[in-house]
């Protein structure tokens, strides 16, 4: 007699090797359910079969297993490695899953002589110097402009650097100390660099101390002018302190991240909270894929919390990264069991060669700011529970597809560009808002695009991206979108990365949309302009159903403006084109009918009526504009 497949299963156990590796379940029709590692195989597969105490989920799983597969490695760290990898591959139904945050932005200082001060997402090397992960865009930005602010550094591409004849804006408005033209030497530059590292590793006091002495040094020597400028700095860094006050009272804190799980409904979210240089940077809510409330599955949140670990530190490229960007310590909200805790620890130390700290009940500052992550994790939550259904929900989609931290939806916004022209006449370039999960209609604006060869759309592009952002270190921080649509390929986001970089904006911000045959929703390809692979997100994407949307609208609003100016610019070419009718009389219909359009609509008598317009000229202007 034929064994049932559950007698199979309990044969297949007692030959499992007390190995380290990575197991994996399947059901009678050989999708994968389940991908786990475990430190002893035979145990650990086991279990599975003799608990009586499951949690829902994991009784709902097995009873659903026909089969299994087994990987041995050489250590427990290669099965978290490899676990990591094949949950990503296979998706398994029964396995928590964060989305793969590789787009984490970084604060970068390069290797130049005069080094650059940017943002910088993607993969570090050994050439330059950077600090984070930052949880957002915008606290990358605000540590930029705090370090452009009191210590003045460049932020110009080195193809700008190199080229300068005189000081740009930002030496105008007190933002650079414009070594570009020499207006320091490469010492006095690099004392400036020092003195902002130390800053990012949390060392303000003795930067304001080295401050104070450099002050009362130029003073002494009667170079009043340079002691007012390091005064001026000290002034900037102590109201950046004062306004910061976490940072105040965390001082020799060092690097710290802290990690809070949280559960509502059905819904888990594990809570990022990054401190670096004793500065809490914010937090970032991570949710995950495979786990929402509609499916019912009961999780145990140390459960959430290790997984989370396992996939953010030794799963995904920032385990990569240079030893200084993962912090040496962890604080969490949840109490690992000791098995749990040693092999996740002891993954991370050998994959990172040093020693990674677990902290679960942390006391003084580190308290603070777990209570403040758990706190944060809860609302988040709460948001995330309340954003279902129509825009609200293309906005969230489109927020999960770049990986945005927003503490709330609304907070999204994203400006979309577009250039129409007819054969290169009355060339006009849109630009369209939407935010507050709608459209901003009082907020589109038109620009008229001048001083370059008909029909040249990258040129065009190049020029309104200018005019929009050229004011972009003064733009209120709520109106700085999240996102920039470019209408357009390669080429367009080609012009819109050079502008960024000469503005010192993030190119995180930039996504080109290229559209598919008979610009058919569904068939756009993303590019992006900070290194990442284009992306295809297809017809069923509720985020690109948004991004469609808010592309065709500014295709919309370029088109109106373009076929409005065309007109406009024919009418004056017509009245001109006419024998009679000079600057005065065109004048005079102008002023009479409130316009071009007015003009045009006018008969025969009306014109007439005009001072200096007989019936005959009235009949010619007539027929010349019919």
């Amino acid at each position: 007699m034929k064994n049932s497949p559950k007698e199979a299963l309990v044969k297949e156990l007692k030959r499992l090797p007390g190995l380290p590796g990575v197991y994996r379940f399947f059901d009678h029709a050989g999708h994968v359910l389940y991908v786990g590692k475990a430190r002893d195989l035979k145990k650990r597969v086991s279990s599975y079969f003799q608990r009586t105490q499951l949690s829902p989920r994991i009784e709902r799983m097995v009873e659903k297993i026909e089969q299994f597969e087994i990987t041995v490695t050489r250590s427990e760290t290669e099965a978290l490695i490899l676990e990591n990898n094949l949950i990503k591959e296979l998706n398994p139904p029964f396995n928590i899953l964060f989305r793969d945050d590789k787009s984490y932005p970084y604060l970068l200082l390069t290797g130049h002589r005069f080094p650059r001060l940017a943002s910088y997402r993607g993969k570090t090397d050994k050439r330059n110097r950077y600090f984070g992960p930052f949880p957002n865009s915008w606290a990358v930005r605000n540590s930029v402009q705090i370090l452009q602010k009191v210590f003045r550094l460049r932020t110009c591409e080195d193809t700008v650097f190199k080229n300068r004849s005189r000081p740009c804006l930002l030496h105008q408005i007190h933002r650079c100390s414009a070594p570009c033209v020499g207006m320091l030497t490469e010492q006095q530059y690099a004392q400036d660099v020092t003195q902002a590292l130390r800053f990012l590793e949390g060392e303000h006091r003795t930067v304001l101390a080295e401050l104070e002495r450099e002050m009362q040094q130029h003073s002494d020597a009667m170079e009043f002018e340079m002691a007012a400028t390091i005064r001026d700095r000290i002034a900037d860094l102590s109201s950046v302190l004062q306004q910061q006050s976490m940072d105040t009272v965390a001082e020799g804190e060092g690097d710290v991240d802290i990690l809070a799980a949280a559960e509502l409904d059905g819904m888990v979210c594990v809570n990022l909270a990054m401190v670096r240089g004793g500065r809490h940077l914010g937090d970032r809510a991570h949710f995950p894929k495979m786990l929402r409330p509609s499916d019912h599955l009961q999780v145990d949140l140390n459960e959430v919390l290790e997984t989370f670990i396992q996939q953010h530190y030794l799963g995904s490229d920032i385990s990569s990264q240079e030893g200084s960007i993962i912090p040496p310590v962890l604080v969490v909200n949840q109490a690992f069991n000791s098995e749990a805790a040693s092999a996740i620890l002891n993954g991370m130390t050998e994959r990172l060669h040093r020693k990674i700290n677990l902290l679960h009940q942390p006391q003084g500052q580190r308290r603070h700011w777990l209570a403040m992550a758990e706190g944060n994790a809860k609302i988040a939550l709460l948001r995330r529970v309340a954003e279902t259904g129509g825009q609200m929900a293309k906005a969230r989609a489109v927020a999960d597809t770049f990986n945005l931290d927003l503490e709330n939806i609304e907070q999204l916004r994203i400006e979309c560009f577009d250039i129409s022209h007819t054969s290169g006449e009355a060339t006009q370039a849109s630009c369209v808002v939407f935010a507050k999960n709608e459209m901003q209609a009082s907020e589109y604006r038109r620009f008229n695009i001048q001083g370059i060869t008909p029909g040249d759309d990258y040129a065009a592009m190049k020029q309104v991206l200018q005019r929009r952002y050229g004011n972009y270190q003064e733009i209120p921080s709520e109106r700085i979108p999240q996102i920039v649509l470019i209408d357009g390929g390669k080429g367009q986001v080609e012009m819109a990365r050079q502008v960024f970089n000469e503005f010192g904006m993030d190119l995180g911000l930039i996504v080109g949309v290229a559209k598919g045959e008979g610009r058919k929703v569904g068939l756009e390809t993303l590019i992006f302009a900070d290194g990442r692979a284009p992306l295809e997100l297809g017809r069923d994407s509720s985020a690109l159903m948004l991004i469609a949307q808010i592309r065709d609208e500014a295709h919309r609003f370029a088109i109106t403006g373009m076929r409005a100016k065309r007109a406009k610019s024919r009418i004056v070419s017509r009245l001109e084109e006419i024998e009679g009718i000079g600057a005065k009389r065109r004048q005079k219909l102008l002023a009479r009918f409130g316009g071009l359009k007015g003009v045009s609509n006018a008969s025969i008598e009306e014109l007439s009526s005009v001072e200096g317009i007989s019936l005959t000229l009235a009949e010619q202007i007539y027929r010349q504009l019919h």
